[in-house]
């Protein structure tokens, strides 16, 4: 008995030589499940070209949100005037000042953060940018610069919303009182607190638009 199974030949090993193709499909499977997280993209290549130009879209709406929010706080911060109020008969001198109004004074506040973080950011992505590496390095500082983005959009439309009631209260005064329209001899301080509150809330929609592009790296990469 054991010399027939000696004597038997052992079955020869059977080698099987994978194509190329395929030895690199696997092994960009396998660098998909434990390395970093890439787009899905036609090649190295084209990943980094679309990853670029995402780049260079984000750091677009950066400076125009640092633009619009610097010109909301100039505008604001000047809005000053001197005038006189007919009143029954009696003229009243008026002094408006921004830094009179709380509310004002915290749409200021407000677009000297968002002009701040926006600019950060900005400087950051650029100098991503010149040494031609991704702007945004990993998913957790994604989701931080998301939840920047949200929480400031929140506060400028509040101090936006805050400021417009107040600079509509001055247009048309108290309804069922002799209160006047304030705007009529202050106008130059009305028309800057209006153009401000727009650029205000310009600040507010680019903000929105990066944390959409936030929402977007995030479900891609």
């Amino acid at each position: 008995m054991d010399a027939a199974v000696k004597g038997r030949k052992a079955p020869a090993e059977v080698g099987i030589q994978m194509p190329e193709a395929a030895k690199v499909a696997a092994a960009a499977d396998l660098g998909t499940m434990s390395g970093p997280l890439v787009p899905v993209t036609g090649g190295p290549g084209g990943a980094a070209e679309a990853g670029r130009q995402w780049d260079v879209a984000g750091a677009v709406v950066r400076v125009a949100t640092v633009v619009s929010s610097l010109l909301a706080l100039a505008l604001m911060v000047s809005a000053k005037q001197r005038g006189e109020l007919s009143l029954f008969g009696f003229q009243l001198p008026l002094y408006s000042k921004w830094s009179f109004s709380d509310s004002l004074e915290y749409l200021v506040g407000i677009s000297a953060a968002v002009a701040a973080h926006s600019l950060l950011q900005l400087l950051l992505t650029m100098r991503k940018l010149v040494k031609k590496a991704p702007a945004i390095p990993s998913r957790r500082h994604a989701w931080v610069i998301f939840a920047g983005d949200q929480a400031f959009a929140y506060a400028m439309m509040a101090a936006g919303s805050a400021a417009a009631g107040v600079t509509n209260l001055n247009r048309t005064g108290i309804r069922h009182t002799a209160l006047p329209d304030f705007c009529k001899p202050l106008h130059r301080f009305c028309d800057r607190m209006a153009i401000s509150i727009t650029f205000a809330f310009i600040s507010c929609l680019l903000l929105a638009i990066s944390a959409i592009l936030d929402v977007l790296w995030l479900s891609r990469y």
